[in-house]
């Protein structure tokens, strides 16, 4: 299916048109039928973490799992949540306060020591999610990492042929949406067998709207 910025651009035209004004800031999604693919194989098993080249307007919310000296830079770089090491103890088995975190946190970045033990206490609810944690050195730049990572959206596909992916917000410039949405494209472009011609339908829809067909 050919999917090129100018039919790109019309459909998310007359989403935000078809959506209306709201008191919120919708999210926009880009949603995609995917044909002629095995689920068993690991083009069926799509998970990546794509950043994005403009600003959504909508920033993840990002957790750090790190202690000492790197959970102090992290807290004064802003992040909005950080888990020290004795916190992640106190953590363990409290199923609520660990699902409730995993819902909160669009993205976890973990200092790749402690990655043992985040994998047992927090994997069992961020690995369903697609949420497990970025491991990063301990002296990896916490600006950088969080700069980055505010703007990127998670890709993925489990269990059905089909993905699902924010690309920005309805107060963003349409143009800066369709580049946001190609960049996804072009991920899944090297990704999938035949490319884009697995995909069967393509939609763009707000997060009040009715999904609006990309027609080529």
């Amino acid at each position: 299916m050919p999917l090129d910025n100018k039919t790109i651009l019309e459909a998310i035209k007359q989403a935000k048109a078809k959506s209306g004004e709201k008191k919120f800031n919708q999210t926009i999604d880009l949603i995609l039928d995917i044909q002629e693919i095995d689920m068993k194989a690991p083009e069926g098993k799509i998970s990546e973490i794509v950043e994005l080249p403009h600003d959504t307007l909508k920033a993840n919310k990002i957790c750090v799992i790190a202690q000492s000296e790197f959970a102090l830079k992290a807290k004064n770089a802003k992040a909005d949540f950080v888990i020290e090491r004795a916190d992640l103890d106190e953590l363990n088995g409290k199923k609520k306060e660990l699902r409730k975190i995993a819902s909160d946190y669009d993205v976890f970045i973990a200092e790749a020591p402690l990655m043992p033990l985040v994998g047992r206490i927090l994997g069992p609810v961020l690995g369903p999610r697609g949420k497990m944690p970025i491991p990063v050195p301990p002296n990896a730049d916490i600006n950088a990492l969080l700069n980055k990572h505010r703007k990127t959206v998670s890709v993925r596909m489990r269990n059905q042929p089909i993905i699902q992916v924010r690309v920005g917000s309805q107060q963003m410039k349409d143009e800066d949406l369709v580049e946001n949405t190609m960049t996804v494209l072009r991920v899944l472009d090297s990704k999938l067998k035949r490319g884009l011609k697995n995909v069967k339908f393509a939609f763009i829809k707000t997060s009040m709207g009715e999904p609006v067909k990309i027609k080529p």
